[in-house]
């Protein structure tokens, strides 16, 4: 590998795991991180108190709070020494009820601990799903000693949910008090405030958590972790009020619930939130005149923009202005309220979505005397003023704030409007991972339409393609039973309902069975991934394995049930429903069209392991490691797309090339699905990687750079990413902080990662500096020092660009394509222009670095998984990442995983900077297959130059190779004419260039003998080594047009004992064009030898007539030939399609 020492720290001085058992010092705590800290702090301060408590949680997974499980699932050790049992919830509503079954009072038995507290963790829809059982617990109450706190998280943005999320109004309804952190540090807090608060009043209590918290990371004091709790005394009817929890013994009492929790439970929770100072003024002035009022996250947003606009705390106590953070949003504490409201003339409300603290605020203050008027989502003359959609960032608080302080401050005019940038032909969204069943799965027969649903194959809907005829949307839980409604009212007689396992066993088996009452005509495809995909592959809690999910489904009506799988042998030996099918996924169309016709409900069961997942556990030993990878011969490969309309898998990618676009499996992302296998082409290969330990590639060791020069920090330093999802985005982010947090600094992060992102775009956002930082963990436009552009595709989205300054920014640029989901599927989109790319990030910014990161990583590493630490280390080099070499070492270090190959990859991307030219002669990229030259006298006589020259040259030599002279020479008199006639014109070149890669195109048609030539070429002999080392037994994977006259569907494998019969068969190309070519009289040849004498003929009357007038319509024509890809009937198809397209131009 290499013989670079990894800077390792001492492993007491700092660990991981210090972020849930420190007691001093500063760690790093993500928003998620935090609720496990919050549960360890409740325990120990309950141990510190003579209590003997324990706790339970329970919940189901759903971003932004999708990771808790998992972290939860993931520190046994930390969980048992705290009595923490953690059960994973089958959905919502139950996982509810089995935490409020931990606060019940039983009538027997002795109790185990003084006692238990209640977690509930879960996001807004699946607040809404549980609220019956909240209700209930929260109406009889919590008991005292244990307490109830939920955990919800919300999404204003929609970022990851079907609709945006907000919580407290719905928890308000329940009389749920909600509190509201707005960083991990106040997670901690408000958890234990939250518990204390829960106990106090026997409430269940809500922590309300945003995706910007739960996402985020804030370098935290733990001993900033302690909180002081005051339980305040308050007086019911005349009396002390002690709360004690109410038995559930008949409907009746129900009543006398009610009159408690809205009575003096109310009162104590009131009480409590004035004693502690949930809600704070944090800036005041004695001329104060204007108050702003906000909650949680968004007074974060305030004080940003405010900062923005140029008001510091100053400014705005000269000009009278009152600031108001409010930490629990209901029941809005009256006490605080009317303290903040006194003697103002104004008060400004900001708050997510519709006016809510702005509502209870006005009935707080409604009757008294000098109430100033309260103004939020409308001004005084009812004109809109706070956004009530959406998220409330800074940026968009800028001009409310601007229309309500203009005239009392001094501001910072209006930024100027953002850069007008043509709309990109290419967008980079979120797609299937490589080799997901989804990919497959999802597709319906032609006239058919799906339902949509909850679930990583929802994505389809963003893919474009046209065999998913996807329509409509459900609730998770919901996905058919919109049919029943439907079904009576449209001519349409059936309907396909896609819906994953994880909402199956979640509720959705509830809507199979409405179906099955209802009697509709449906076939639901259940794709079964053996995992909860979409939030981390969780194991689907309640979950039936296949062969017992055929009785369940046969049990309760289905009328026939067939199971596809990518692996069929695995369930003809089980149990299976009587009648129940189980055929290979490559019959899939047909399962469909069978079961399309089956009255009543059906089921499909797509059985194949999600591929994410299953390469994690290979990764771990836990399921076998696929030894076939697969490899595309780019010379055979003629850039049809049908491999990638067949797989629509990110791994077959489309390359462009000095010979025109084709397509290459990327060996790094692969997940050995086989899907591409099944695309039309004669230029798979496959090679089986033996149990040897291939040769370790090794890595050059980089020249010693000396530590930059380190500069104070005296103001906040801002770093941006912009990536691609599942590349290592986040991990780089985490590794930065905990760099930053080492050297010294206050650090915050946030990483912008939504729906299930692999294949979209993902951002992130690094704060550090030696101060203490606000809250807020974002960057605002146009704050970014640094900005690492880890995908071109994804910087230049307007959105993103818009946190560069070309005064402030320093930008480093990979230069990789990474084509899209859409590229693969859709052969017509191309990857936009690099130049373009760079220059719309070049307008952001003071200064810009790149390169290919992917191809030094592939030429330094063997593989691309370290090529974001190029680019980091190139970043720290320019001096924009402002954390010491050692630090960012060390932090790798830390992070345990593939250091060597990290630590080496950041050193060399320093080079990248320091030494350019070393760089990159080091990692210099293969480059394409190279012909020989061309024989002098196949060009002699001809007065070629240039790019023109080159184009020609390399063509006629490949003609050489693929005949002989002859036909290379009668190539070569053809291209004379044409340039000929182009210089008769003037200095332009594009004809001439058409026409060269046209008339080659159509003249080296891959027959037979081609394809056996280029499969058996040593060059790419060659390739298949370097790209699989250790790989043996190489085996051709075709599909002989002679098999397919008898009807064979699918290809055969030539073993490495083909591979002399096939040198022989490249001997046979003398047969060509002659009698006694048997090939030749297939219809396909014949066709082939047509197109080659029309476009010469084509070609050479167009140059006779050329003129300034018609030059683009002729290069048009020329270029057309590009249109005709692939083999037998793909190319068949796309020939019909060029002559019709040349004869709507009049040839």
């Amino acid at each position: 590998m290499t013989d670079l020492d990894v800077r390792r720290p001492d492993r007491n001085a700092y660990e991981l795991s210090d972020r849930y058992r420190a007691g001093s010092g500063a760690v790093l705590l993500t928003g998620v991180q935090a609720i496990a800290r919050a549960l360890v702090e409740q325990h120990e301060r309950d141990a510190r108190a003579g209590l003997r408590t324990a706790t339970f949680i329970s919940g189901y997974q759903g971003s932004p709070l999708g990771g808790v499980d998992r972290m939860l699932a993931g520190m046994p050790d930390v969980l048992g020494a705290h009595d923490i049992t953690f059960v994973p919830g089958l959905n919502e509503e139950l996982a509810a009820t089995s935490v409020w079954g931990s606060q019940a009072v039983l009538g027997a038995g002795t109790p185990t601990h003084d006692g238990v507290l209640g977690v509930w963790y879960g996001k807004g829809p699946g607040l809404d799903r549980a609220t019956d059982a909240l209700r209930h617990a929260n109406m009889y109450g919590v008991n005292a000693r244990g307490g109830m706190l939920l955990l919800v998280g919300d999404d204003p943005a929609s970022k990851s949910s079907t609709v945006p999320a907000v919580s407290e109004r719905s928890l308000a309804a329940l009389g749920i008090p909600v509190l509201f952190p707005r960083n991990a540090r106040e997670i901690v807090t408000m958890a234990m405030h939250g518990i204390a608060l829960s106990r106090a009043s026997g409430c269940v209590v809500a922590l309300k958590i945003v995706a910007d918290v739960a996402d985020g990371a804030w370098s935290v004091d733990a001993q900033d972790l302690e909180v002081d709790i005051v339980v305040p005394e308050i007086y019911w009817e005349g009396k002390p009020f002690s709360y004690r929890q109410r038995p559930m013994a008949a409907p009746a009492d129900s009543l006398l619930a009610e009159a408690d929790l809205y009575g003096p439970r109310a009162e104590v929770v009131r009480a409590y939130g004035t004693a502690n100072r949930l809600d704070v003024i944090e800036l005041d002035s004695a001329t104060a005149r204007i108050g702003i009022a906000a909650t949680g996250t968004a007074f974060d947003s305030v004080r940003q923009a405010l900062s923005d606009l140029g008001a510091d705390d100053f400014a705005l106590r000269r000009a009278g202005v009152r600031l108001l953070r409010i930490g629990m949003p209901t029941p809005l504490g009256p006490d605080t309220v009317t303290a903040f409201a006194d003697g103002l003339d104004e008060i400004l409300v900001v708050e997510d979505k519709t006016a809510f603290v702005e509502t209870q605020m006005r009935e707080i203050l409604y009757g008294r005397h000098g109430a100033p008027p309260i103004i939020g989502k409308k001004d005084a003359q009812g004109r809109l003023l706070v956004p009530a959609g959406g998220e409330l960032t800074a940026g968009r608080l800028l001009a409310p704030l601007r229309r309500v302080l203009g005239q009392h401050l001094d501001l910072k005019k209006p930024p100027p409007p953002p850069l007008a940038l043509e709309v990109l032909p290419a967008q980079r969204a979120a797609y299937f991972c490589s080799g997901c069943p989804h990919n497959r799965s999802t597709a319906v027969p032609e006239g058919s339409l799906a339902g949509g649903g909850i679930g990583c194959h929802t994505m389809v809907t963003m893919s474009g393609r046209k065999d998913s005829a996807v329509t409509g949307l459900t609730q998770m839980g919901g996905e058919g039973s919109q049919w029943i409604g439907q079904a009576p009212f449209t001519d349409i007689p059936h309907l396909f309902q896609n819906i994953g396992d994880g909402t199956f066993f979640h509720s959705g088996q509830l809507a199979v069975q409405a179906c099955v009452a209802a009697g509709v005509n449906i076939t639901y495809k259940l794709l079964y991934n053996d995992v909860v995909a979409m939030t981390g592959a969780q194991h689907a809690e309640g979950a039936l394995a296949v062969a017992a999910l055929t009785h369940k489904l046969k049990y309760e009506g289905v009328q026939q049930i067939i199971i596809c799988a990518d692996e069929p042998r695995r369930h003809r030996k089980r149990a299976l429903a009587e009648g129940t099918l189980v055929w290979h996924r490559d019959r899939l169309d047909e399962a469909q069209k069978r079961l399309r016709d089956v009255k009543g409900v059906t089921v499909l069961i797509y059985d194949q392991h999600c591929a994410a997942d299953a390469r994690r556990q290979r990764k771990r030993g836990s399921l076998p490691t696929r030894t076939t990878r697969v490899i595309i011969n780019e010379a055979v490969c003629e850039g049809c797309g049908d491999c990638g309309v067949k797989s629509n898998c990110l791994s077959v990618q489309p390359v462009d090339t000095e010979l025109g676009r084709k397509t290459r499996i990327d060996q790094t992302s692969c997940n050995t699905d086989y899907s591409c296998l099944d695309g039309d082409c004669p230029s798979f290969v496959t090679v089986e990687v033996t149990g040897k330990q291939p040769p370790t590639k090794r890595v050059p060791s980089p020249p010693v750079l000396p530590e930059l020069a380190a500069e104070p920090i005296t103001s906040t330093h801002n770093v941006f990413f912009a990536g691609i999802g599942g590349t290592g985005i986040v991990t780089v982010n985490q590794v930065l902080a905990t760099a930053a947090l080492r050297a010294g600094y206050d650090v915050e992060s946030l990483d912008q990662i939504g729906l299930s992102q692999k294949a979209g775009p993902v951002v992130s956002h690094l704060r550090f500096a030696a101060h203490e930082l606000d809250p807020a963990n974002r960057l605002t436009p146009g704050s970014a020092d640094c900005f690492v552009a880890f995908d071109l595709l994804a910087a230049a989205d307007p959105k993103n660009l818009s946190y560069g300054d070309p005064t402030r920014t320093v930008s480093v640029a990979s230069t990789s394509k990474t084509p899209t989901g859409n590229m693969v599927y859709d052969k017509t989109i191309a990857y936009p222009d690099t130049a373009s790319l760079l220059d719309r990030l070049g307008r952001v910014s003071r200064s810009v670095q790149s390169f290919d990161a992917l191809a030094a990583a592939q030429a330094l590493f063997g593989d691309t998984a370290a090529a974001n630490f190029l680019l980091i280390g190139a970043a720290y080099q320019t001096g924009a990442l402002r954390i010491p070499a050692y630090a960012i070492e060390e932090a790798i270090g830390i992070n345990g995983v593939a250091a060597a190959a990290n630590v080496a990859a950041f050193r060399w991307g320093r080079v990248a900077i320091a030494d350019p030219a070393h760089f990159h002669d080091v990692v210099s990229p293969m480059t394409d297959r190279r012909a020989a030259p061309a024989p002098v006298h196949v060009l002699a006589g001809t007065s070629f130059c240039g790019h023109v020259g080159d184009l020609i040259a390399r063509r006629a030599s490949d003609l050489v190779a693929f005949q002989n002279d002859k036909v290379a020479r009668r190539y070569v008199d053809v291209m004379e004419q044409i340039w000929t006639a182009e210089r008769a014109v003037g200095a332009r070149t594009e004809f001439s260039e058409a026409v060269a890669r046209g008339l080659y195109k159509f003249t080296a048609y891959k027959d037979e003998y081609e394809v056996a030539r280029l499969l058996t070429d040593p060059q790419f002999l060659d390739h298949v080594k370097s790209e699989v080392p250790g790989g043996e037994k190489l085996t051709y994977r075709l599909h002989p047009p002679t098999l397919r006259s008898m009807g064979r569907t699918s290809k055969i494998g030539l073993g490495p004992r083909s591979h002399v019969a096939l040198r022989v068969l490249a001997k046979g190309k003398l047969l060509r064009g002659t009698v006694f070519d048997p090939f030749g009289y297939a219809r396909v040849r014949k066709v082939e030898r047509e197109l080659l004498a029309e476009y010469v003929s084509v070609v050479v009357r167009l140059a006779g007539e050329l003129d300034t007038d018609n030059y683009d319509h002729a290069v048009e024509v020329a270029g057309l030939a590009d249109m005709v890809r692939g083999y037998e009937d793909i190319k068949l198809t796309s020939i019909d399609a060029y002559r019709t397209r040349l004869r709507e131009l009049g040839l």
